[in-house]
């Protein structure tokens, strides 16, 4: 395959749907889950509308999809085989799929904080250890972890899902220094309040919040460096600042 590869997960709604977009139209082939089989359907035709004009025959990018509840091990791992059968080369892996809950650690109900650590850490974890052979099979990989601005500091109602989002922090932290003599970059994106489906329903105005596309153009600039150089940590705030 001549195009470039990316797998991105959680990738039919918000920043993921936003950063499988822009990379779409730039050519690169998608390896792409999510939960419903629906929205992936959807997202598909989509994006066989959008196919970049200038891109032809065998050099046209292709669409995997396959739906995965990613804080389910056997099928993180159930989709990484697929992506490994058909392609074998992975040149950019956005562990994007994430779940929020709410709560004080205090007070909210027990297993909330497996659940949400299986969804946004261990997903992450599996995930990169399936894909390490394809990764390694690309002259330029990259690792994307999309955290929060709740994994640098804790705030209210943040609870297990800030907790979640440190310890992807430290996973992103221990990748990069393991995996940087193989030439494979590793960065976390922090991300400020962006508009999404979890904020349908909020009276806010529109320019309080940062856009999804935002995040991807962010995303994407990060593909331009040299391989002599590489963002360990981004952080994306709205302009007026936190909510």
């Amino acid at each position: 395959m001549n195009s470039k590869i990316a797998v991105i997960t959680g990738a039919t709604k918000g920043i993921g749907r936003a950063i499988s977009e822009q990379l779409w139209s730039l050519g690169y082939s998608l390896a792409i889950c999510a939960r419903s089989a629906d929205d992936l359907k959807e997202m598909k035709q989509v994006l066989a509308k959008a196919l970049p004009t200038s891109i032809e025959g065998n050099d046209q990018p292709k669409i995997l999809t396959q739906v995965c509840d990613v804080s389910q091990e056997a099928q993180v791992r159930a989709f990484a085989k697929t992506i490994h059968d058909n392609w074998g080369r992975v040149d950019l892996l956005v562990n994007n799929a994430g779940a929020f809950t709410p709560g004080k650690l205090i007070e909210e109900e027990d297993g909330t904080l497996e659940k949400l650590l299986n969804t946004n850490v261990m997903s992450a974890y599996w995930l990169t250890r399936s894909l390490l052979s394809d990764l390694r099979a690309s002259n330029h990989a990259l690792i994307v972890n999309i955290s929060s601005i709740a994994g640098l500091m804790a705030y209210p109602p943040g609870g297990s899902y800030a907790v979640s989002k440190f310890a992807l922090r430290g996973l992103s932290a221990t990748l990069r220094d393991e995996l940087k003599e193989e030439g494979i970059k590793v960065t976390t994106v922090f991300p400020g309040a962006t508009w999404s489906a979890s904020w349908e329903g909020v009276d806010l105005p529109k320019h309080r919040l940062m856009l999804a596309s935002d995040v991807a153009q962010s995303v994407v600039g990060l593909l331009a460096l040299s391989s002599q150089a590489v963002v360990e940590e981004l952080l994306i705030r709205p302009q007026l600042g936190d909510l």
